[in-house]
């Protein structure tokens, strides 16, 4: 492979790992969300990733899970590169960066500020978060196409595998669904009922209606954070006068600063 091809392929993998990298909380991928600022393969085969987040303040156990993730992404490339990933314009960024790049874990990156917080209980709670997200994107999608309530929960994977799907977005929460399936239980058989819940019991049909509603309820509260995840970073850096990528004291006494963010922030907390 020729120097040319080589880089357009290296960069082509490295976007396609990072795309594997979701916001925990919103469970879309880091790239959509527009958090990557910057991704680039050197010369040599390393690469630089720069990493920004909505606002200052984004609480910090989000910003390790992402960065992790994208460390764990840059782990599995094919060609094993010497990488550098910065988190910019983040309250702890200096502390982030540092530990990032010495391997450290989140409570020796933060010391006290990590108090007795369990990363992976919060891992945890995304995963259910995102396996019901995806799950009902499935669902609605199999209703839409026609099917009864009654032939969507009797679906084994086998059948699951051959149902098709008309809409974009459908089609690929369909694969989404199926990666979270088989994560939680990866002995799953091809004849192993596909819509559980969480906890592994199959969905009734006269259950169905009400099972929707409870996710419902879960998509409309990641969608709201997602909204506003864009919103709030559209704002800080296309709109608002900037000094080292944050707003000035100007911004706050000309009262240019959306007060949305002070509201909204214990959603990300």
């Amino acid at each position: 492979m020729n120097p040319v091809s080589m880089s357009a392929s290296r960069q082509g993998e490295l976007w396609w790992r990072l795309e594997q990298v979701n916001d925990p909380e919103l469970d879309e991928p880091i790239t959509e969300m527009g958090f990557v600022e910057r991704a680039d393969v050197g010369l040599d085969g390393s690469v630089d990733v720069d990493f920004r987040l909505p606002t200052y303040w984004c609480s910090p156990n989000f910003a390790f899970l992402m960065l992790d993730g994208i460390r764990r992404a840059l782990d599995a490339l094919s060609w094993s590169p010497i990488y550098r990933v910065s988190l910019h314009d983040h309250m702890f960024a200096e502390e982030v960066n540092k530990g990032i790049a010495a391997g450290k874990g989140f409570g020796e990156i933060f010391g006290e500020l990590a108090g007795d917080q369990d990363l992976e209980s919060l891992r945890e709670i995304f995963r259910i978060k995102a396996f019901k997200r995806r799950q009902e994107a499935v669902l609605l999608g199999l209703r839409h196409q026609g099917l009864t309530d009654s032939e969507i929960v009797g679906m084994d994977l086998t059948a699951f595998d051959i149902a098709g799907l008309d809409q974009i977005d459908d089609v690929k929460q369909k694969s989404r669904y199926r990666k979270a399936l088989l994560g939680r239980w990866p002995e799953r058989q091809p004849g192993d009922p596909v819509f559980v819940t969480w906890e592994g019991v199959q969905i009734a049909a006269n259950a169905l209606s009400a099972h929707l509603a409870d996710l419902r309820s879960v998509r409309i509260n990641m969608e709201f954070n997602g909204a506003l995840c864009r919103g709030l970073k559209h704002t800080r850096y296309k709109e608002l006068d900037m000094v080292d990528g944050e707003p000035t004291l100007v911004d706050f006494i000309m009262d240019r600063v959306p007060a949305s963010g002070a509201v909204t922030q214990p959603t990300r907390t």
